[in-house]
């Protein structure tokens, strides 16, 4: 029989989003990478040219670069231009949902270089740890098949413990690979979300920094896709909005001197004001499904939810107009807030409009209030007797009213004013929609014979059922194993260990034993070398770390093990070997290590054992580390 079959071929196992699918955020990502790739080439063009200008003295040469220039530098403000308008595009994050939702406002994620670790990490290996590189080839190549999946995380909980799963990786391998006063060479390199603008850096701080605001834009798409018609979607939003607020916050205070504008302490304050400010709209929109409409105190409980999400967004607007923010903010999201800021005042007004005009009740709960509601008391009749007196609620309704519809309009200005929102036909249709129902309610109660001019309606208190939190990222629910846990446990075994020469250890058990004793595990201390014993005798000291015996590795050995292994070997063994040796036949490399020693006396490791002699054995082939 003639069989034709197909190799199996390895799965990788961490996987991100294919970057040449044919989704629109696929799209929209790979079209933010090619821009990025264009800005860095135009800036590489227009630094070069910047260098020649200040360099030559030839007046014509000085012309044609400054003509050149003129030129490079048009074409990066057209790029910068469409990446802003790319990463303006809100409908793409949005749900797909038929629900009539206000469009939340989501970050793209930054884009990387591809890095070839490879041999920086080859080099630690064999130079640092006098272990055989090629050893590891396996762990290399896996830890970066997971840099490349975290470059296109999954637009879910899959591409969020994909970040995170690096990002945790990231803090073994600066202890396993990145020494304090030494560089490995290796330079990351990030383009700015909003701008394109690449920056490049040696530090592994830079990576896990920007790994870690990814994490932040990956929840505010997830936030932006929940389907907010249903609680349990509003819930699912608040969720990652906090999350996100706390992944930007927990960035902003314990990583500094950023060398892109996207991870500056003045734009990560205002991405955690935004996120926290998305997190009250959404409160405000599980108010407005859980409330019934029915009820005065309720009604007025709406308008100060909508409020408090007008106040919050008013804040973020201050905070996007500050020098350092302002000219790096996209147009389209200053705008957006403030559309929000002016559509959510219009809200509390109405709903408050509504309260004293459909559902006002003349009881002493309702009338506490009312007395609360306003930031002042409105001009007129005591507010006592506004609750008893129709005519007079319906002028204070009226006011309000009036306020609602003005600042719909205001809304609905600033919206035209920006080509970007223009195009986003949800938002038009919210807010024509909530401006044709205050209208509508003004007419309504708008009569012929009311010749009196209506009055300025007093600004109403802000006040929240839930305050936002803000939710810090928690590494441990995605926890990992040491891809380069063979290298031996990293309290011992990490790259601020200073290590001397290799050298060979054979040991024979004499008449008096091996004359030391053992301490602690993972790996095992010699914690005492007896003076004139076969170990003194061939170079033991004390502090030194029992790391393999026998060729067999014992790095992460416990000390029983250690200690049942050299009870183990017999004295013909040890003679055999030693015999073979002599004649240059080493059956088992040997190789020693000695750690350098800082002052003082050997460390033992975290776990100590019980402290005893061995009288027998034979230690061969051993490692040992200090």
């Amino acid at each position: 029989a003639v069989l034709k079959i197909r190799p199996a071929v390895s799965q990788n196992p961490y996987r991100g989003c294919d970057p040449c699918s044919q989704t629109q955020r696929s799209k929209l990502q790979h079209r933010r990478a090619r821009i990025n790739q264009q800005i860095n080439k135009e800036m590489r063009m227009r630094a070069g040219a910047e260098n020649l200008f200040r360099a030559t003295t030839n007046n014509k040469v000085k012309e044609t670069v400054a003509l050149e220039l003129s030129f490079v530098n048009s074409n990066l403000q057209l790029l910068k231009e469409e990446l802003e308008e790319l990463n303006s595009n809100m409908e793409v994050y949005q749900t797909e949902s038929e629900a009539i939702n206000v469009p939340m406002i989501p970050l793209g994620l930054k884009e990387t270089k591809e890095v070839d670790l490879t041999v920086p990490l080859k080099d630690v290996i064999c130079e640092h740890y006098g272990e055989d590189s090629s050893l590891f080839d396996k762990e290399i190549k896996e830890f970066m098949e997971l840099r490349q999946a975290m470059r296109t995380p999954s637009r879910n909980e899959a591409g969020l413990e994909l970040l995170m799963e690096y990002y945790n990786q990231l803090y073994y391998l600066d202890q396993r690979f990145f020494p304090p006063h030494r560089t490995l060479g290796v330079h990351f390199h990030w383009y700015d979300s909003l701008t394109g603008v690449p920056s490049c850096q040696r530090a592994l701080a830079f990576e896990k920094g920007s790994v870690l605001f990814n994490v932040g834009a990956l929840y505010t798409q997830i936030g932006a896709r929940q389907d907010r018609s249903a609680t349990a979607g509003i819930d699912r939003a608040i969720d990652a909005f906090q999350r996100a607020a706390g992944a930007f916050n927990y960035l902003k205070e314990n990583f500094s001197n950023a060398p892109s504008l996207d991870m500056s302490g003045p734009s990560l304050c205002m991405l955690v004001r935004l996120m926290i400010a998305q997190v009250q709209e959404c409160v405000f929109e599980r108010v407005t499904l859980t409330t019934p409409d029915t009820h005065f105190i309720t009604q007025l409980q709406v308008a100060k939810e909508a409020a408090r999400v007008s106040d919050v967004y008013s804040l973020v607007l201050q905070t996007m107009s500050q020098t350092l923010v302002k000219d790096y903010v996209p147009f389209s999201w200053a705008s957006m807030v403030q559309v929000k800021a002016e559509h959510f005042r219009a809200l509390s007004h109405y709903n408050a409009a509504v309260a004293l005009c459909d559902h006002t009740r003349g009881d002493e709960e309702s009338a506490k209030a009312l007395f609360q509601f306003h930031v002042s008391s409105p001009a007129g009749p005591p507010l006592s007797q506004v609750l008893r007196d129709p005519e007079d609620r319906r002028k204070l309704g009226k006011a309000h009213l009036r306020c609602a519809v003005i600042r719909h309009e205001e809304a609905m200005r600033v919206h035209g004013l920006c080509k970007i929102l223009r195009k986003m036909d949800i938002l038009q249709e919210v807010l024509s929609f909530m401006y044709k129902r205050s209208l509508d309610k003004y007419s309504e109660m708008d009569r012929e014979d009311d010749f009196d001019e209506t009055a300025e309606a007093p600004e109403i208190h802000s006040q929240t059922q839930h305050k936002p939190d803000i939710t810090p990222p928690n590494f441990s629910t995605v926890p990992v194993t040491d891809i380069f846990q063979r290298l031996g446990p990293l309290s011992v075994f990490c790259a601020r260990a200073r290590w001397g020469p290799v050298r060979v250890v054979s040991l024979q058990r004499g008449d008096g034993g091996l004359g030391l004793t053992l301490r602690g595990d993972s790996p095992v201390l010699v914690a005492g070398v007896v003076p004139g014993g076969c170990a003194q005798e061939a170079g033991l000291r004390e502090g030194d770390y029992i790391v393999a015996v026998d060729g067999e590795d014992f790095k992460w050995a416990k000390h029983g093990e250690v200690v049942h292994i050299l009870k183990s070997c017999n004295e013909a063994n040890a003679l055999q070997r030693t015999i073979g040796r002599a004649k240059g036949q080493r059956t088992a490399p040997l190789l020693n290590w000695n750690r350098k020693k800082t002052g003082g006396g050997g460390r033992a490791t975290k776990r100590l054992g019980s402290t005893f002699s061995l009288p027998f054995g034979n230690l061969r082939d051993c490692e040992s580390m200090y």
